[in-house]
């Protein structure tokens, strides 16, 4: 790996070269095609690890989410399951409103029990409204405060553009809706903090009081790398479609909202997956936590702090330029302490082609305690010298 580092006034800057450059660039010139055009209100491509964008059209149009709302609806519970306050065998009592809630059914009778395990992959699955109502009871004590809960989460994952009234997707014209984007948002945060429980999202069919349903993702039929991630439809909604597919070791979320049949939701869907999949790859550069450089300290207990990132760090380009990539670090020059782990002390930048294509900051692995006084007065005469 070659290594080549510059000082300035304000930082120091450390230079890797990531691969050798390939020979030719020829190949490299060509450009990456447009993204497809699909015939959707609204769709949205992102790769799951590194957060590009890869494709989009009207991300952030307020749209009716249909039952893709049910996503935040499992999010909450699963969030339920990790925290210890909800259990899978737990039995839940049916209500008459769930039982009476229109449209999909998961067909649960009123007054019976049903096990939390089994109203998940009924909303999962089979994409039960009472199954979607019955849970939501079951956590909140009714859907009203459930909601509540619903937009307490979609504003601490950032999904400013959101706002649920019920736990089903059923209309509530102008006051239930969200965005191709908020929901990538959603799915990316479902996929990465509850994969034991993401993997439901695969399954194909679902058999509940004897009576089978198959999961409306036709695409899980269709390409055996997608494993999500749910269906929608009302006549307000059109057909909408969440997938997630995953190839090697690179997995890609679509949106598409707004198609005008099932057919055409999982066609425009695989188009966008397969142009992701196509055009760009996803590169992991450096782990979370992991030693990527020192810097010097002054009036410390220790000469030295250890500089890395907090999360795994990916970047996701063109399969063509993988060989030009670069990645810099830029560190402050004057770090005194005490330094606290996690303290942000610089920022890694990843560079194709003089553009920096993403960026994430670089912190202290470790703690730095205030040296002695005669430690700190030796530093502070050298400080002034330097």
């Amino acid at each position: 790996m070659f290594l080549k580092f510059q000082k300035n006034l304000h930082s120091v800057v450390f230079i890797f070269l990531l691969l050798p450059l390939a020979q030719s660039y020829a190949e490299s010139e060509i450009k990456i095609p447009e993204p497809p055009r699909l015939a959707a209100s609204s769709y949205f491509l992102q790769d799951f690890d590194s957060g590009r964008i890869l494709a989009e059209r009207n991300a952030d149009e307020v749209l009716p989410p249909a039952s893709l709302t049910k996503i935040m609806t499992v999010y909450i519970a699963f969030r339920e399951l990790s925290n210890n306050r909800l259990s899978l065998d737990e039995m839940v009592t049916i209500s008459e409103k769930a039982w009476r809630t229109p449209g999909s059914k998961m067909f649960i009778e009123v007054n019976k029990q049903v096990s939390v395990e089994d109203l998940l992959k009924g909303i999962i699955i089979q994409s039960g409204n009472d199954a979607s109502v019955a849970i939501a009871e079951h956590i909140a004590g009714d859907e009203a405060t459930f909601a509540e809960m619903m937009n307490q989460q979609a504003q601490r994952l950032g999904m400013y553009s959101t706002h649920f009234m019920n736990a089903t997707g059923l209309p509530v014209p102008e006051k239930h809706y969200t965005t191709a984007r908020d929901l990538a948002t959603l799915t990316r945060a479902v996929i990465r903090e509850f994969p034991e429980y993401y993997r439901w999202d695969s399954v194909k069919e679902f058999t509940y009081s004897n009576i089978t349903q198959k999961n409306r993702n036709i695409l899980l039929w269709r390409d055996e790398s997608v494993d999500g991630v749910k269906t929608g439809h009302t006549e307000e909604a059109g057909y909408c479609l969440i997938a997630s597919a995953k190839r090697e070791q690179m997995r890609l979320i679509s949106v598409v909202l707004g198609t005008k049949s099932k057919s055409a939701r999982a066609n425009e869907s695989q188009t966008l997956l397969n142009y992701g999949f196509r055009f760009y790859d996803t590169h992991k550069l450096y782990d979370a936590n992991t030693e990527l450089t020192t810097a010097k300290v002054w009036k410390g207990a220790s000469d030295t702090v250890s500089l890395g990132v907090a999360e795994d760090l990916y970047v996701t380009i063109s399969r063509r330029h993988y060989k030009e990539m670069k990645a810099a670090t830029s560190v402050d020059v004057k770090i005194i302490a005490p330094i606290k782990q996690g303290d942000q002390l610089g920022v890694v930048n990843v560079i194709l082609r003089d553009e920096t294509v993403r960026s994430m900051p670089l912190v202290a692995l470790n703690s730095v305690e205030k040296g002695s006084f005669l430690q700190r007065t030796y530093d502070s005469a050298l400080m002034l010298i330097k």
